[in-house]
């Protein structure tokens, strides 16, 4: 058999990449029965073949690293799947809410995980990171409907699109796609044209006020019906 050469070696960049997939997958499966922490961290990690050393130099940050490893997996499936939409054939409005409702089955396949992850997410050592997330899927999103703007309109486009995804989720988790559904169609049908959300809609930090309270719903169960 002929040698390997030192340039059949995988990069460490596709060494960490395939190591971070494979702790990743591992944690999917270990999600039902484990919170979002280091323990589940540290469980993937031996399922993925990986030593305690090597888990904390892939993933220093534990189980934030991995939360943003799955949302960021969810962001390429989720594009992967709009890339073969025909958005010019869309209002602008309409590409919006396809990408927003595509991005949430996508998350939704992993729903166990999401559900850990969304928690994890919405204590208050998290919330810079879980801020971070959104606005990169938002920024997907956006880049994906051909938005082109470059002035103050990019920063408050997904900085509300993130506060709606984020909502949207709260809801989905709570009470299912079906209403996932209205409460998004509600949000977008509030105004009639995206370029004017940061007038007509509810500020980000009121609609973020809104994931929370379903966030809450997930932790402590309902406390009475609350109209969307």
């Amino acid at each position: 058999m002929p040698a390997h050469s030192a340039a059949d070696a995988p990069s460490p960049a596709d060494w960490a990449h395939e190591a971070e997939q494979r702790v990743l997958d591992a944690a999917l499966r270990l999600a039902a029965n484990l919170p979002w922490s280091a323990v589940l961290v540290l469980r993937a990690s031996e399922i993925a073949g990986l030593s305690p050393a090597d888990a904390d130099l892939l993933l220093p940050g534990g189980p934030a690293d991995l939360a943003a490893l799955l949302s960021r997996r969810h962001d390429r499936l989720a594009l992967g799947e709009l890339a073969g939409v025909d958005g010019a054939a869309l209002k602008i409005r309409e590409r919006i809410r396809l990408g927003v409702q595509t991005r949430l089955d996508v998350a939704m396949a992993d729903e166990a995980a999401v559900r850990r992850a969304s928690l994890f997410l919405a204590r208050p050592d998290q919330l810079a990171l879980a801020a971070s997330l959104a606005w990169e899927t938002a920024d997907g999103l956006w880049r994906w409907a051909g938005d082109t703007a470059t002035d103050e309109n990019h920063y408050s486009k997904r900085t509300i699109l993130a506060a709606l995804l984020t909502s949207t989720l709260g809801v989905r988790l709570a009470a299912g796609r079906e209403r996932a559904t209205d409460y998004l169609a509600a949000r977008i049908d509030n105004v009639m044209a995206f370029e004017t959300w940061k007038t007509r809609l509810p500020n980000a930090a009121e609609v973020l006020t809104q994931a929370a309270g379903w966030l809450g719903r997930l932790r402590y169960g309902r406390r009475g019906e609350e109209q969307v």
